[in-house]
């Protein structure tokens, strides 16, 4: 046999087994869930944690990034600013904002500062019946919810060597059924308590507000893909006077979620 052509059929073989072992965990986990419909879809249906499991006056901050057309700016004032006054938070990173942003990611995934965590392959509100959120059609099966999963973890596995823990769907809804898929995964489903800048779309006093809104153990969602929006300048106003009345930030990993 031609030498070439046999190293060219040992590959074949190599990665029709990996294909077939991706496939196999992927039935397994969906498989036994593909013909139960789901009765719930929301923010907060059991199984999403939006808060800390603590009286303690501490904050998770957490800040989404999106990706795609339009969502794959980088707020370079805001993480600035987190830097510069030692303010941990866990981002939601989505496997197209990577791709657009590869250098600045790999920045952020290296500071100890921060926690990378995954926030899906497309963006997708996690569904196993297409169900839409904000516009957004979600993910129609529970084979497209392990992949829209799935694709972002590995992505952030392949370049930090770590698998993310915490999952945050695209508009961070989800039914019930996709939070089974998700628990199969290995993976915990975060929602939130207080919307902080509302998308990326509140004033910078709005954002301020928000924040001020928090109550102990509270988990706040932001965005970091947006620079032309206020999340910044209202996180630099809210932050000195959060710390005023006693409050610290953590990141998700090492809290308590209830």
């Amino acid at each position: 046999m031609n030498k070439n052509l046999k190293i060219v059929l040992i590959a074949a073989v190599v990665l029709s087994s990996i294909a077939g072992l991706y496939i196999g965990i992927n039935q397994k986990i969906t498989l036994h869930l593909a013909l139960i419909r789901p009765k719930l879809w929301g923010l907060d249906i059991p199984g999403i944690k939006t808060r800390l499991n603590t009286g303690d006056k501490v904050i998770a901050l957490t800040f989404d990034a999106c990706g795609g057309k339009g969502g794959s700016g980088y707020d370079k004032k805001l993480i600035r600013f987190l830097k510069k006054e030692k303010v941990p938070a866990t981002l939601f990173i989505n496997a197209r904002w990577i791709d657009a942003n590869l250098k600045t990611f790999m920045g952020l995934a290296a500071n100890p500062l921060f926690e990378i965590e995954n926030h899906g392959l497309r963006h997708k509100p996690l569904s196993v019946s297409g169900k839409s959120a904000y516009g957004i059609k979600g993910t129609q099966s529970s084979a497209e919810v392990f992949d829209e999963v799935d694709g972002g973890g590995k992505k952030i596995l392949n370049l930090t060597g770590r698998k993310p823990k915490y999952f945050r769907s695209g508009t961070a809804h989800y039914d019930e059924i996709a939070l089974r898929i998700l628990k199969d995964m290995g993976y915990q489903a975060i929602g939130f308590a207080v919307n902080g800048d509302l998308g990326a779309t509140a004033s910078a006093e709005g954002v301020k507000a928000n924040l001020l809104s928090a109550k102990p153990g509270s988990i706040v969602i932001m965005h970091m893909n947006h620079p032309e929006g206020y999340t910044a300048e209202g996180v630099i106003k809210a932050i000195p006077l959060l710390k005023k009345k006693g409050y610290r930030f953590v990141k998700l990993a090492g809290s308590t979620l209830k």
